[in-house]
């Protein structure tokens, strides 16, 4: 039997399970409010004129429904070509994200090198160091990179490489390859499978769940982030949204900003929606957060 404030007996008074009942509806509602209201609130200022934002803010379209702020957020602002430079820096470090913490992980936890453990140590002291703190020095490196003789700055790599440096994403997928059956593993080897082929076609089938998992906060993160691609992409032209919104606030109508907001927003929204069940669903990441 479960246990909780109310005991089975006080379940079965009817007094006390409507107001039960109707704290959980509250809870929920805020919850709700809290959690979506904000996100409510721009879908419905993105089709709201400027001067119904501004004199009533918290009104449903007082004046009517302006449909034409998307159309110009989308041509005005050129968030098409901001939208696509975003885009193609959210691929690349998905794809740079994965590779590392899925190798690394799979050489931490199923290929169990000598200094494993050690390695596994260095990688978690890492979650230590402040970020700010490597700023400096990872931009000189971006300046200068060893073996290069050409600046990264400008280039949509400047954003990538640095990306694959995720202790939090190698250190979860070791955690769930950790946890895969170990028998599967000798009976590829028995096979005659070798560690390449044993990654590609034993580990990577039985890890979707954590793959959807990094691929969802490897998304969101490089979709967010601003002050790394502000340093390293000082032309416009191939910023992401992140840096281009704000430097474009001034220069256009509240509504209009508000809509390209809106825009922006529609795939970490519709990525989140997509894979929500990865992160409701406790075999999801059991064997990440398990041990």
């Amino acid at each position: 039997m479960s246990r909780g404030i109310l005991s089975s007996s006080d379940w079965r008074r009817p007094g006390v399970r409507r107001t039960a009942r109707s704290v959980h509806v509250v809870l929920l509602g805020l919850l709700f409010l809290v959690g979506m209201g904000p996100m409510l609130w721009l879908a419905k200022a993105a089709v709201t004129p400027t001067q119904d934002t501004l004199r009533a803010p918290l009104a449903l379209w007082p004046n009517g429904i302006d449909w034409a702020n998307l159309s110009t957020a989308w041509s005005r602002v050129e968030i098409d070509k901001y939208f696509l430079n975003t885009v193609v820096l959210a691929a690349g470090s998905w794809f740079v994200q994965l590779l590392v913490a899925t190798t690394a992980g799979y050489a931490l936890s199923v290929l169990r090198p000598r200094y494993g453990k050690a390695l596994t140590g260095i990688v978690l002291a890492t979650l230590f160091v402040p970020s700010v703190v490597l700023l400096v020095p990872l931009y000189l490196t971006i300046v200068n990179p060893p073996l290069l003789k050409a600046s990264l700055i400008n280039t949509f790599w400047a954003v990538w490489l640095p990306a694959g440096a995720n202790a939090f994403n190698i250190l979860i997928v070791q955690r769930f390859f950790d946890n895969l059956p170990r028998e599967v593993f000798e009976a590829a080897r028995v096979d005659g499978a070798g560690p390449y082929r044993m990654f590609w076609s034993v580990v990577l089938p039985m890890s979707r769940p954590i793959v959807g998992v990094v691929s969802v906060f490897a998304i969101i993160a490089a979709w967010k982030d601003f002050l790394w691609p502000l340093l390293v992409l000082p032309d416009p032209d191939l910023q992401p949204l992140s840096v281009r919104l704000p430097a474009l606030q001034r220069y256009v109508e509240l509504d209009v900003f508000l809509a390209a907001l809106a825009i922006s927003t529609v795939l970490p929204v519709a990525l989140f929606l997509i894979f929500q069940r990865l992160f409701l669903k406790s075999n999801a990441l059991g064997g990440a957060v398990k041990g």
